[in-house]
């Protein structure tokens, strides 16, 4: 466990969110939960400071797969007007968003600083002004995804989209030998990673449906 605490990043991120603590952890992962502060800043409105009462599910797989982030004290509305999942979890941007975010820098503290706290931001900006999501929205559901996933992996067709994912699930031997999903005539085997598109963009090895 401690080996997973050093990986994860768990105690730097304590040390920089000394309101939050661990709890015990269950065949899932790793359990945080407690006061979540933060201070963060735009433009448009400037500095806000505020804090949520959260839980953190870390799973042993991170970064392949994301944190799952709840509010536990109800003071987000538990509906899709704030990106909150049917169950309870916080929707933080469609799952491939999320997974180029994270393995980009795999530890909990980056997680932090480029998904909770854009998301908090928005949320409280929502609460006390009425503002829309500061940093866009996507559509509910799988168009949502569909929309994301078409500006991240450069593709404009929704069979584009499919046919790259399917590409997910074959071995690199085999995968190599297929032609782009976005129809240029090139094989995968020039791209030097597992899967790829021919802009060069990684594609993870991850398949989830998003709720929100």
């Amino acid at each position: 466990m401690l080996e997973k605490y050093e990986q994860f990043g768990i105690e730097k991120f304590l040390f920089e969110y000394p309101g939050i603590s661990t709890t015990p952890s269950s065949v899932l992962g790793i359990f945080l939960r407690g006061t979540f502060n933060f201070t963060a800043e735009t433009d448009k409105r400037g500095t806000i400071s505020d804090q949520y009462e959260i839980e953190i599910l870390v799973p042993f797989n991170f970064p392949r797969s994301v944190p799952v982030v709840r509010e536990i004290r109800g003071k987000i509305p538990k509906n899709g007007d704030f990106h909150v999942n049917p169950d309870g979890s916080l929707c933080l941007g469609s799952p491939l968003r999320l997974l180029s975010l994270v393995n980009s820098n795999p530890n909990l503290v980056a997680f932090a600083e480029k998904c909770l706290i854009p998301y908090f931001y928005a949320v409280s900006i929502k609460l006390n002004y009425g503002d829309d999501f500061m940093f866009g929205e996507l559509d509910h559901g799988n168009v949502g995804a569909l929309e994301d996933y078409s500006l991240l992996l450069g593709l404009e067709e929704d069979s584009q989209i499919i046919q790259a994912f399917q590409l997910m699930g074959l071995k690199k031997r085999v995968g190599n030998k297929k032609a782009c999903p976005c129809g240029c005539g090139k094989r995968l085997v020039r791209i030097p990673v597992k899967v790829a598109t021919c802009s060069g963009r990684k594609l993870p090895l991850h398949r989830h449906h998003p709720t929100c």
